[in-house]
């Protein structure tokens, strides 16, 4: 019996030898909360911060709530009961998690906000995100150098695409367009045929591109039968590819009906295609790679007793406080320069395209 139980006990000690660098290098666990795998944007954000966070050591838990509001609650709350470490939020609805934020804040876990504000709770410890004013201001721009191009002198008609209300990037989208557009719209140079402009009017809940295209659909119709539509300020590819299907639908694109101006965002492979084929006309490349690394450093920082790396602390009051933030920058892309910046970057590959 001596003999076994001092057998037994060497192949233990030699078991745990041969674990310990395994078990040293599991840091703690994230929990990742996505809204949704219908945009591809945030299917390779989920797997991009996997990959960053397993490689600096950490297990993950990832779960997509499918643009379900309750679902996404139960998600975050199973992930605070099973004790992750940190949390990363892209919210569906940034205004519906106060109550599950200071839970996971008095069990001593902190939550970072990824590319969606999540607003009025005070248990929102950092944000990653883009510079998203300057996304609407360089999707603003690009509209009116596409009109000028394409149209040459204006006045020209134009309507207005927003993101989901409850989503608080929409705001800064919609406000950066503006910021451009408005100056035009005052002194005649751009003209809003329907009349419809403000985030309450053009918002699109949960970005849902059938929603543009219905939307665009009664706008062709109830205001474009003698006039000709020059261009569309769209906040996403998502929302772009169903507005360009209405366009497309009443013929524009053919004959001597120039296609419209439109614009979008995160430079998803059909809008990019779109691009190339002359449809669409930009978009706006965000390398969630990149926004992936910043929220995996935020995490670690936290973690190992340091501060995260920020660079604003003004732009992105929640309501409640200035949650301090890290912007990374976006560009714009058109069929000038998406081989350079979306293929070049690894981001979608000559094939794919």
């Amino acid at each position: 019996m001596k003999i076994l139980t001092s057998g037994l006990t060497a192949l233990a000690l030699s078991v745990g030898v041969l674990s310990a660098p395994a078990i040293a290098q599991d840091k703690g666990t994230i929990g990742i909360a996505m809204p949704t795998k219908s945009s591809a944007r945030w299917i390779s954000d989920g797997e991009s911060m996997v990959a960053e966070f397993e490689a600096a050591g950490y297990a993950t838990d990832l779960q997509y709530a499918e643009d379900d509001i309750p679902n996404q609650l139960a998600q975050i709350e199973n992930m605070v009961t099973k004790g992750v470490d940190v949390l990363v939020i892209a919210a569906i609805d940034g205004t519906t998690l106060s109550n599950v934020l200071e839970n996971a804040h008095f069990a001593g876990i902190k939550t970072i906000a990824y590319d969606r504000l999540i607003r009025d709770s005070e248990y929102v410890d950092y944000y990653a995100t883009f510079d998203n004013f300057k996304v609407g201001v360089q999707q603003a721009t690009s509209l009116v150098n596409g009109l000028k191009e394409r149209f040459g002198d204006g006045p020209y008609n134009v309507e207005l695409f927003g993101g989901s209300p409850d989503d608080n990037n929409a705001y800064f989208f919609y406000n950066g367009a503006m910021s451009v557009l408005q100056p035009m719209i005052d002194a005649g140079d751009i003209k809003i045929v329907s009349g419809q402009m403000g985030m309450d009017t053009v918002g699109t809940l949960r970005w849902d591109g059938a929603v543009a295209q219905a939307r665009m659909d009664n706008l062709l119709s109830a205001h474009y039968t003698d006039k000709q539509l020059h261009g569309a300020l769209a906040p996403y590819d998502g929302l772009s590819i169903g507005i360009l299907s209405s366009l497309k639908g009443v013929g524009y694109g053919s004959g001597d009906l120039a296609m419209p101006i439109v614009t979008g965002q995160d430079a998803e492979l059909p809008s990019i295609k779109s691009i190339i084929a002359g449809e669409q006309y930009s978009t706006v490349f965000k390398d969630t790679r990149e926004l992936a690394k910043v929220a995996v450093s935020m995490a670690d920082a936290l973690l190992q007793g340091g501060e995260p790396e920020i660079n604003d602390t003004s732009t992105y009051d929640n309501g409640v406080k200035v949650v301090p933030s890290y912007l990374l920058e976006p560009v714009s892309v058109d069929v000038t320069n998406y081989e350079e910046i979306v293929i070049g970057s690894g981001y979608h590959s000559a094939d794919d395209l």
